[in-house]
């Protein structure tokens, strides 16, 4: 079993002179899931190398036993330090791919070429993906066969409106994830502000928030395990 994660490179939070990335616990509890179940895991991102962490989702009120897991295995590290660049993979080589979210992924991974291509294709292959918080946006650009937009008439979930409010980033993203996956025909549905909460549609599996990380990964563990069944 082999999966993908991707990470966003970008680290600029819009005009504000703060940073983001991705966010570490939606790499950590998912990275470890993978592990423990006994997955290849490779990392992938728009530039490869090093991605940028979101430097306030290592602050003490959002680290997790994952989180500190995470810094201290050397392994988990130095394959953090030694990204792939996204345009040289291939999804054939993956039983499966993940998202993880941070505001980063509205900026680059939403209109990265190669990112909509990897999706599109591995969804094509009958292949099962989860993207959590803010990367389900990345799906904006997806589309199906016949060129309608991938999330028309599937259930998803994503980062709320409500969840962006909180964290006073409204008018600071280029889109609001919740509005832009609506926009686009999704079946979209939440609840409440920061709680763990799953989607699945088929093959595609998308989860609301930070929390909700760990569960989807386990869901998309189910789904794998089902299809080789």
């Amino acid at each position: 079993m082999k999966i993908l994660i991707v990470l966003t490179s970008h680290d600029e939070l819009g005009a504000t002179g703060r940073k983001t990335g991705f966010w570490l616990e939606e790499l950590a509890a998912p990275y470890y899931r993978f592990k423990d179940a006994g997955a290849e895991v490779v990392l992938a991102s728009p530039k490869g190398g090093r991605p940028p962490l979101d430097p306030k989702s290592n602050e003490p009120a959002f680290q997790t036993d994952e989180t500190h897991r995470f810094e201290a295995d050397p392994e988990a590290m130095a394959a953090l330090g030694d990204t792939v660049r996204l345009d040289s993979v291939s999804a054939g080589d993956f039983d499966t791919v993940f998202y993880p979210g941070g505001h980063g992924p509205l900026w680059d991974l939403a209109e990265d070429p190669a990112s909509v291509r990897l999706i599109e294709t591995v969804v094509r292959a009958g292949k099962p993906i989860a993207l959590v918080c803010h990367a389900p946006g990345t799906l904006r650009h997806a589309t199906n066969p016949d060129g309608t937009p991938f999330v028309r008439g599937r259930k998803v979930t994503g980062f709320t409106n409500g969840e962006e409010a909180a964290v006073g980033l409204t008018d600071i993203v280029p889109f609001l994830v919740e509005d832009e996956l609506k926009r686009l025909g999704a079946d979209y549905s939440k609840i409440g502000d920061w709680q763990p909460y799953v989607i699945t549609d088929g093959l595609l599996v998308t989860g609301q928030n930070p929390a909700s990380s760990g569960p989807a990964a386990d869901t998309l563990l189910s789904l794998l395990k089902e299809a080789r069944a």
